[in-house]
């Protein structure tokens, strides 16, 4: 399709981790559901009923740490949006890396899933926040499914892992999820968060300075090279920080932290209302500059303890797409970062100061 004129319309251990937490990363309903209204409070509910609830921290992805550092765009991002973000130059960024699931302390290795979110901050004031993951499609592509699977993993109390057999039937009933699962089997967890691709998974709108709509996704691609994780990373519940710590003493000239931030374009026929769905291979994609990380600092302390990654939280150039999942994402969001927040001012005054 041309770009301007493109319309808006395992392992089955690894798969239950994903299904049960990384999934949650898209915890999320908005109230379609009838004729029992199914909101984001209800889906946070059932998430904390699986999975217990830690005070302060994220209902998922609550083992992370904060980076800090900038964009530094080529200026080819502005063939497709007028974004000020995609203009020469640079803009700062503070992000976040995590493991899926709900548990502050689980071991690094409990999940082959990784992901990165993003807030750019643009000269204009605006704000570009994104959330990715290290898998380019989601395991489900509606809000109903996402339900129905954060149903079917639920952990047996006898065992503290979902029923493998309810799992299987809700694969099965729903062959989607395939994609997603053929993919996690295929790709070996990597060995540290900088040798690791992300991927946006939903579909985006980008408005170019004429006007003319392009559906997009964007990834960032590491410089560092991938590697699987080694025996020894497995043994050591925090790894990933573990790693991410030596990198930064030894400077981002002797070992990279760096991503390429690429934006794939759709054509006519892709899709853009589902996630679980891969775009071709051979579709237009524009380098549009390099994302640097210069520091890390724990989460209990660093700049991104309090920001909420809500995905459609984006700058004039850039809205979301007919993607079910963006609007569910953004409320479910918003239910998790207001009873945190709410956990960690109590917290505080119990602990006279001290936050997770």
């Amino acid at each position: 399709m041309n770009r301007a004129s493109i319309c808006v319309p395992c392992r089955f251990a690894a798969i239950a981790a994903v299904v049960g937490c990384a999934g949650a990363a898209f915890a999320w309903t908005a109230g379609w559901l009838t004729p029992k209204r199914l909101d984001a409070p209800h889906i946070i509910n059932t998430f904390e009923s699986n999975y217990g609830v830690h005070p302060g921290y994220r209902r998922n992805h609550a083992k992370g740490l904060c980076v800090e550092g900038w964009f530094e765009s080529n200026g080819n991002g502005a063939s497709v949006s007028r974004a000020a973000v995609f203009a020469p130059g640079r803009t700062p960024v503070v992000g976040r890396f995590a493991i899926p699931g709900s548990n502050p302390a689980a071991p690094d290795a409990s999940t082959p899933v990784r992901s990165m979110a993003l807030l750019f901050q643009l000269q204009n004031g605006e704000q570009w926040r994104t959330g990715m993951n290290s898998v380019p499609v989601f395991i489900v592509r509606t809000p109903d499914q996402f339900y129905r699977q954060l149903v079917a993993s639920k952990p047996d109390p006898a065992t503290g892992k979902p029923d493998a057999a309810k799992l299987d039937a809700f694969f099965r009933a729903n062959p989607e999820t395939l994609p997603f699962r053929n993919w996690v089997k295929a790709h070996p967890p990597s060995s540290s968060f900088a040798n690791t691709a992300f991927y946006s998974v939903n579909a985006f709108i980008a408005t170019d300075a004429a006007g003319n709509r392009h559906a997009v996704r964007w990834q960032t691609v590491p410089e560092a090279a991938w590697a699987p994780e080694t025996p020894a990373q497995k043994a050591d519940p925090n790894f990933l920080a573990d790693d991410f710590a030596a990198r930064f003493a030894a400077g981002p000239a002797a070992i990279p932290l760096r991503w390429r931030l690429v934006l794939t374009v759709a054509a006519a026929a892709d899709p853009t209302n589902d996630a679980t769905q891969q775009w071709p291979a051979d579709r237009e994609q524009i380098d549009a500059g390099t994302l640097v990380l210069q520091r890390a600092e724990p989460q209990s302390n660093g700049m991104c303890r309090d920001v909420n990654y809500d995905p459609t939280i984006l700058p004039d150039g850039l809205k979301p797409s007919d993607d079910p999942l963006l609007a569910a994402r953004s409320a479910a969001y918003s239910v998790s970062f207001n009873r945190r927040t709410r956990e960690e001012a109590e917290l505080a005054q119990t602990h006279g100061g001290s936050q997770p």
